[in-house]
């Protein structure tokens, strides 16, 4: 549709500072660790992408996007269908992004650009039309001031082994103290290891893990009811408000566009 390729490496280096590519990847497509010469805004318009770095992980909806500058290692994973309309940008041209990953918020007018980017050929005419439009691309390109769908990487052995496992089992209801024995640890020795490594709480952390699964499971489709119990909810109203309260919207208008 685009009539562009879709290899990567077709994009690091063109003759502009930006490049868009387009790539539609179906329900649980898989892209293996890499990195790029260039930065790369990764956002999809529909499902949720899973960005996966040494420093954390990253689920992006519709709403958002994530910033992933030069040469850092990345991974990625889909939830549903996802159209993927991807930057590539030389930040030597554009200094002022961000040095390291950051959530970004779509708005309507970021969501177009991004949108029409997809369209201009790689090599287009700066000083016409196309090059105003990536300008004012760059430009909408800003931090986002929300609560960001990231789970930060444990460093230490004990805690990796632990914290994989209550990524796979999100539903787990387990107390700290039935935590702290499977990890052969002290209850108090778990939640300072916690507090040390990620500067919040066990229970914190458990739940951006969960809200992390959420948003994945309802990129694919799965119903709300379906989500809750997967979970460990004891009803949908009860994981709607726990939902509510750390994102804003309810899981039914969370992927509506803003």
């Amino acid at each position: 549709m685009y009539g562009k390729s879709e290899d990567r490496e077709d994009y690091q280096d063109t003759p502009r500072a930006v490049a868009a590519m387009a790539r539609d990847l179906p329900d649980r497509h898989y892209i293996p660790t890499h990195s790029h010469r260039r930065g790369q805004l990764v956002y999809g318009t529909g499902g949720t992408i899973t960005v996966t770095t040494p420093e954390g992980t990253w689920v992006v909806p519709p709403q958002r996007a994530v910033w992933v500058p030069p040469r850092v290692p990345h991974a990625m994973r889909t939830s549903g269908h996802v159209p993927m309309r991807t930057l590539y940008i030389d930040t030597r041209a554009h200094p002022s992004l961000p040095v390291s990953c950051t959530v970004m918020t779509v708005s309507p007018l970021l969501r177009e650009l991004v949108s029409a980017a997809a369209r201009i050929p790689v090599d287009y005419d700066e000083s016409g039309r196309d090059g105003k439009l990536m300008s004012l691309l760059i430009h909408e390109l800003v931090p986002a001031d929300v609560i960001p769908l990231h789970l930060p990487v444990p460093k230490s052995d004990v805690l990796e082994r632990l914290c994989a496992r209550i990524i796979d089992e999100p539903g787990l209801n387990w107390t700290l103290g039935e935590w702290a024995a499977w990890a052969h640890l002290s209850e108090r020795t778990l939640a300072r290891r916690f507090q040390d490594e990620f500067g919040c709480s066990f229970a914190r952390w458990r739940q951006q893990a969960r809200l992390l699964a959420a948003v994945q499971m309802l990129g694919e489709g799965k119903t709300i009811a379906t989500v809750a119990g997967t979970l460990g909810y004891e009803s949908p109203s009860a994981f709607t408000a726990m939902f509510r309260k750390a994102l804003g919207k309810p899981p039914t208008q969370y992927f509506e566009e803003s």
